[in-house]
C-alpha cells in the first residue's frame, strides 16, 4: 500500500506547479489550466484525507466529485468569456485586457 506521504507531495507538487504556471503565464488559457492544475491538488488531497483517515466513508469522493463538476462548469465559462476577448481584441494576452477596462 502506497504510504499518504507520497499522495501529498505529488498533490504539494501540483499545486506549486500551478501556482507558479499562474503568476508566471500572461496567457488567458495558461492561467486557465494552472487553474484547474490547483484545483486538481485539492481534489487529491480530499480523496487521500478520506482514504486513510476515514476509511469506510466516502464523503471526501463525493466532495471530490462536486468539486470536478462545479470545475467543469468554470472552465465552462472562463472558454467562453475567453473567446469573447478573442472576438473583441483579437488577442488573450492579460496586458492588453486594459482596453476593455473602460
Amino acid at each position: 500500500m502506497i504510504k499518504m506521504e507520497y499522495y501529498l507531495v505529488v498533490s504539494t507538487i501540483l499545486m506549486f506547479v500551478g501556482i507558479y504556471g499562474f503568476v508566471t503565464r500572461r496567457n488567458l488559457l495558461a492561467m486557465l489550466i494552472s487553474v484547474e492544475l490547483i484545483l486538481n491538488s485539492v481534489d487529491i488531497n480530499f480523496v487521500v484525507f478520506n482514504r486513510f483517515l476515514f476509511p469506510g466513508q466516502l464523503e471526501g469522493f463525493f466532495f471530490s466529485l462536486f468539486a470536478i463538476g462545479v470545475s467543469a462548469a468554470e472552465t465552462a465559462v472562463a472558454i467562453a468569456i475567453i473567446i469573447n476577448i478573442y472576438r473583441n481584441i483579437r488577442n488573450i494576452e492579460v496586458k492588453n485586457l486594459r482596453e476593455m477596462k473602460w
